[in-house]
C-alpha cells in the first residue's frame, strides 16, 4: 500500500505516466530481455493487487472526507448562531441609538426656538437706539454745530466716517442748499489727501482714504492719486522700463494706502497702457506705416515684444480673478489696429525684398533673366528630356557662372527668418498656422523657384552635347551650389517653420509642398548630371581618338617598344581622375557613389569598345594590358567595388591577347574569366593577329 501512496502522490499527477512508473517498478514489466525479461502474468497480478490498495485507499480517504464534511457542517451552524445573536444585539443597540437621536433634535429644536423669539426682541430695540442716534447726529448736522465727541475728536474719524457715510444716504433726499455740508467735507478730504501724498506721509493718506471709501469721493481720491504717482515717472527713454519700474513702486505702497490695493494698482497698469503707451505706440508706428514697410514691421514687432515682456513682469502682481485676461485686453486694445492687417504688410514686404535682393544679384552680374517658359511647349520639351535626354534648343555659354549665389540664399533666409519670428509673435494662435505657411511659398517662390530652379535651367541649357571638343562642364559647379543650398533651405524649414505648423494641417501641407519642390529639383539635377556624363564620355573618345594609333597595338618593330602605356591612355587617366575629383566635391553621401558608379560603368564601357577597334601583336596585347591596368588604377579611385572588379575582367580578358594557344583553354576557364559568355572571350580572341593561324583557332575551339 505504501508502495501505492507513494506512486499517487507525485505531482503533478499524469494516469498515463503513473501506469508506466507502475509498470517500470514491477519486476518483469520491462520489454528488454534478459533476467528481467516481460512477464504479462506476473504484471497482471501486480496490476490485480494493485487495484485493490487504490480500493482500500479510496475507502480511507473517502471516510476521511465525510468526517471533514461533518465537523465542517456542525461549525457552520455554530457559527450562523453566533451571527444571529450579534444581529439581534444591534439591532437593540440601533433603537437606542435612534430614540438618543430623537432626543437631541428635540431639545436642539428647543434651542433654536428660545434663540428666535431673544433675537426678535432684541434686534428691533438695536434699531431703535441706533435709529435714534442717527436722529440726533443729523440734527446736530442740520444746525451746523457739531458738538458730539464722534466729530470733534479726531482719533474717533473712523466711527465718524461710518455715521457719516449713513448720514449720507439719508442726506440725498435733502434739498440741495443742505447738502453743501457733505460736498464741502468731501472736497476738503480729497485735498488733504492730495497734500498728504506729496508729503509722503503714507499713514494720513490711508486714513483719508478710508474715510472717503463709501462715499463718492474715493474713486476721485484713487484718481488723483494714480495722476500724483505718474508725475516725474517717465524720465528715461525707455517708456516701458519706466512703467515697470512705476508699477513696482506703487504695487510696495497701495496695500499700505487703500483697502482694495489689487483694484487701485489695476486702474493705474490699465492707466499707463491706454494712455501713455498707447499713444507711444501710435507715434512710433503711424510715421512709417505707409512710408518704409521694413522699419514699420521692425518697430511693430519691437513694441509688441516690448508690451509684452512688460506684461509678464506686471503678471507678479496681484491685479484682481482674471490678470492674464486683462493684461492681454490691454496689449490687445493699444495693437488690433496694426495686428488685424499685419500678414499683408508681411507678405508685401518680403516679396517686394526678395525680388529686390535677386535682381540686385543678376545685375551685379550683367545678366538679363531668360524666360522659362510654362504650358503646353515647355511642359512637351521637359518630358522629352527627361525620356531622351537630348538637349532642346541652343546650347548657352554661360562663362562658368552657376547663377547661384551663396550671399543671395543667406540674405532672402535671413529675410524669411525674421519674418517667421514676427508671425510667431504677432499672429494670433489661430491664424499662426495659414501665416506661416504664406511666409514659407513666399521663400518658396523666390529662392527655389526664382533662383535655384532658374540656375538649373540655365545649367542645363549650358550644358554642350555630348560630341563637343574641349567642353566646359560647368553643371557641377551648379550641383555642388544647390546641394548646399538645399541644406539651409532645409534646414530653416526644419528650425523656424516647424515649430509653427507643426500640430496643425498646415503640416502635411507644407510637407508635400517641400516634397515636391526638392523631387522636381531632384530631376533636373539628375538629368544634368547625365547630360555631363555624357560629355564626359564624349571627351573620353575624342581624346581616344586623337591620341590612340593603330601602330600602338601592333608595332612595326616588336623588339623596340619602350613605353609603359601608351599616350592616349595617360591622356585618359589624368581626365578621368580630374572628373572624379570633381564629383566628390560636388556632392557628399550616397550620391557620390551613385552617380562614381554610373560615370565608372560608362567608363568600362567606352575603354571595352574602344580595344575592340584594334588587332593586337604579342607586344602590343602587353601593350593593351599595361594600359588597362592603368585603366584600373584610375579605377580604384572611384573606391566603387563594382567599377574596380569591371576593370578586373577587362584586365583577365586582355590576357587572352598574349597567351600561348596552348593556355588559352586553361585561361579562360580562370576565376575570374569562368563565368563570362563565351562569344566574349571569343571576340578578344579574334583581336590577336595570329589568331587566323589554324593552330590557335584549333586551340580556343
Amino acid at each position: 500500500a505504501h508502495f501505492s501512496v507513494e506512486l499517487f502522490q507525485l505531482e503533478p499527477f499524469v494516469a498515463d505516466e503513473y501506469i508506466e512508473r507502475l509498470v517500470w517498478r514491477t519486476p518483469g514489466g520491462g520489454s528488454r530481455g534478459g533476467p528481467e525479461a516481460f512477464d504479462p502474468k506476473r504484471l497482471l497480478e501486480e496490476f490485480v493487487n494493485h487495484i485493490q490498495e487504490l480500493q482500500i485507499m479510496d475507502e480511507r480517504i473517502q471516510r476521511k472526507v465525510e468526517k471533514l464534511e461533518q465537523q465542517c457542517q456542525k461549525e457552520a451552524k455554530e457559527f450562523a448562531k453566533k451571527v444571529q445573536e450579534l444581529q439581534k444585539s444591534n439591532q437593540v443597540a440601533f433603537q437606542h441609538f435612534q430614540e438618543l437621536d430623537e432626543h437631541i433634535s428635540y431639545v436642539a429644536t428647543k434651542v433654536c426656538h428660545l434663540g428666535d423669539q431673544l433675537e426678535g426682541v432684541n434686534t428691533p430695540r438695536q434699531r431703535a437706539v441706533e435709529a435714534q442716534k442717527l436722529m440726533k447726529y443729523f440734527n446736530e448736522f442740520l444746525d451746523g454745530e457739531l458738538k458730539s465727541d464722534v466729530f470733534t475728536n479726531s482719533e474717533k474719524i473712523k466711527e465718524a466716517a461710518d455715521i457719516i457715510q449713513k448720514l449720507h444716504l439719508i442726506a440725498q433726499e435733502l434739498p440741495f442748499d443742505r447738502q453743501v455740508h457733505f460736498s464741502r467735507a468731501n472736497l476738503n478730504l480729497i485735498q488733504e489727501f492730495t497734500s498728504a501724498q506729496r508729503r509722503g506721509e503714507i499713514s494720513r493718506m490711508r486714513e483719508v482714504a478710508a474715510v472717503l471709501l463709501h462715499f463718492k469721493g474715493y474713486s476721485h481720491c484713487v484718481d488723483v492719486y494714480i495722476k500724483q504717482c505718474q508725475e516725474g515717472a517717465y524720465l528715461r527713454n525707455d517708456i516701458f522700463e519706466d512703467a515697470a519700474i512705476l508699477c513696482q513702486r506703487v504695487n510696495k505702497q497701495v496695500g499700505d494706502i487703500f483697502s482694495n490695493p489689487e483694484t487701485v494698482l489695476a486702474k493705474l497698469i490699465q492707466n499707463v497702457f491706454e494712455i501713455k503707451l498707447q499713444s507711444f505706440v501710435k507715434e512710433q508706428l503711424e510715421e512709417c506705416r505707409k512710408s518704409d514697410a521694413e522699419q514699420y514691421l521692425k518697430n511693430l514687432y519691437d513694441l509688441y515684444t516690448r508690451t509684452t515682456n512688460l506684461s509678464s513682469k506686471l503678471m507678479e502682481f496681484n491685479l484682481g480673478t482674471d490678470k492674464q485676461t486683462f493684461l492681454s485686453k490691454l496689449i490687445k486694445s493699444i495693437f488690433i489696429s496694426y495686428l488685424e492687417n499685419y500678414i499683408e504688410v508681411e507678405t508685401g514686404y518680403l516679396k517686394s525684398r526678395s525680388a529686390m535682393i535677386l535682381q540686385r544679384y543678376y545685375d551685379s552680374k550683367n545678366h538679363q533673366k531668360r524666360s522659362i517658359g510654362t504650358g503646353g511647349i515647355q511642359d512637351l520639351k521637359e518630358r522629352i528630356r527627361q525620356r531622351t535626354n537630348l538637349p532642346l534648343g541652343p546650347s548657352i555659354d554661360t562663362h562658368g557662372e552657376t547663377f547661384l549665389s551663396q550671399e543671395v540664399v543667406v540674405n532672402l533666409l535671413q529675410e524669411t527668418k525674421q519674418a517667421f519670428e514676427r508671425c510667431h509673435r504677432l499672429s494670433d494662435p489661430s491664424d499662426l498656422p495659414r501665416n506661416a505657411f504664406r511666409i514659407f511659398t513666399i521663400l518658396v517662390e523666390f529662392l527655389c523657384i526664382e533662383h535655384i530652379d532658374y540656375a538649373l535651367e540655365t545649367g542645363l541649357a549650358g550644358i554642350p552635347s555630348s560630341d563637343s571638343r574641349n567642353a566646359n562642364l560647368y553643371f557641377l559647379d551648379v550641383v555642388q551650389q544647390a546641394n548646399t543650398i538645399f541644406h539651409l533651405f532645409d534646414k530653416q524649414f526644419n528650425d523656424h517653420l516647424m515649430p509653427l505648423i507643426s500640430s496643425s494641417p498646415k503640416l502635411s501641407e507644407c510637407l508635400q509642398k517641400k516634397k515636391e519642390i526638392i523631387e522636381q529639383m531632384e530631376m533636373k539635377l539628375d538629368t544634368g548630371i547625365d547630360r555631363t556624363l555624357n560629355c564626359m564620355i564624349g571627351q573620353m573618345k575624342h581624346i581616344l581618338a586623337a591620341e590612340q594609333k593603330k601602330t600602338d597595338f601592333k608595332p612595326e618593330d616588336e623588339n623596340n617598344v619602350l613605353i609603359q602605356y601608351t599616350n592616349a591612355c595617360v591622356k585618359v587617366c589624368a581626365y578621368v581622375r580630374k572628373q572624379v575629383e570633381k564629383i566628390k566635391n560636388s556632392m557628399d553621401g550616397k550620391n557620390v557613389d551613385t552617380v562614381l558608379m554610373e560615370l565608372g560603368v560608362r567608363f568600362h564601357r567606352l575603354i571595352y569598345e574602344h580595344l575592340q577597334q584594334y588587332s593586337y601583336s604579342c607586344m602590343g596585347g602587353m601593350l593593351a594590358i599595361c594600359d588597362v591596368a592603368e585603366y584600373r588604377k584610375c579605377a580604384k579611385d572611384f573606391k566603387i567595388p563594382m567599377v574596380l572588379h569591371l576593370f578586373d575582367t577587362l584586365h583577365a580578358l586582355c590576357n587572352l591577347l598574349v597567351v600561348a594557344p596552348d593556355n588559352l583553354k586553361q585561361v579562360c576557364s580562370g576565376e575570374q574569366l569562368a563565368n563570362l559568355d563565351k562569344n566574349i572571350l571569343h571576340s578578344f580572341v579574334q583581336l590577336r593577329a595570329d589568331y587566323r593561324s589554324a593552330r590557335l583557332a584549333r586551340h580556343f575551339s
